[in-house]
């Protein structure tokens, strides 16, 4: 009981000591550094879905997952109306996405993590965040071929990087986790058009919950499909 309280701690200090960092950063650059807020908001989206990977490297109980989800996502509506973290949301932002991004780690664990299926969590996980955060840069960025839908504008640059990092994160996870079979890469590339799709006709930030809760989904169905 002892060595496990004190293996959990030891575990969640690591991830505490990972965000307070990355937020430190992202604090340093949006404050003193005058860089686009997009892009200082970028940074923390990415980075922190990195931190499935160390709970899934660091047997972190779903339990205190969730709780951490919770606890997130009531920051997250804090700092919708107040200054607590510029890097993350400015006041006054209309959109919902930290939020929302909170709620989809929670919602995810509490399928997979469970029972051992951690894989789906953190496929969802990343493909939101680096799918989605390299999309948004490279789109701002690169996105020279403009188009809308639904009143959502985006680029043809940013969707395909959208794809392609979805693929990859796909291949990443199926690597590491699985023994390599050619249904993997039907399944991978079905899921990374299917995650472009959601990001493309979201709005508010609510995409920051459909595609990785919607990917994650989606990727254990079509395994077990596909078997």
């Amino acid at each position: 009981m002892l060595t496990d309280l004190s293996t959990n701690f030891i575990s969640i200090s690591v991830v505490a000591v990972y965000l307070t960092i990355l937020l430190f950063i992202a604090e340093i650059f949006s404050r003193y550094q005058k860089i686009d807020a997009e892009l200082s908001r970028k940074i923390v989206h990415i980075g922190t879905g990195n931190v499935i990977l160390l709970a899934w490297w660091l047997n972190i109980p779903a339990s205190i997952i969730i709780l951490a989800s919770i606890v997130a996502g009531l920051v997250a509506i804090a700092s919708y109306f107040l200054p607590i973290l510029s890097s993350i949301n400015g006041v006054g932002r209309k959109s919902l996405g930290t939020l929302f991004y909170a709620i989809s780690i929670g919602i995810l664990t509490a399928l997979f993590w469970q029972s051992g299926q951690q894989q789906y969590t953190a496929i969802g996980i990343l493909i939101m965040s680096y799918g989605d955060g390299m999309a948004a840069l490279i789109g701002k960025k690169w996105g020279k071929n403009p188009y809308q839908l639904w009143g959502n504008k985006k680029s043809w640059e940013g969707s395909l990087t959208m794809t392609l990092v979805s693929i990859l994160v796909g291949i990443f996870i199926f690597t590491f986790t699985s023994d390599w079979q050619w249904q993997n890469l039907i399944i991978i590339v079905i899921v990374g058009v299917f995650a472009t799709i959601l990001e493309t006709i979201s709005y508010i930030g609510i995409d920051n919950l459909t595609v990785p809760v919607g990917s994650g989904i989606m990727t254990y169905y079509l395994q077990l499909m596909l078997k």
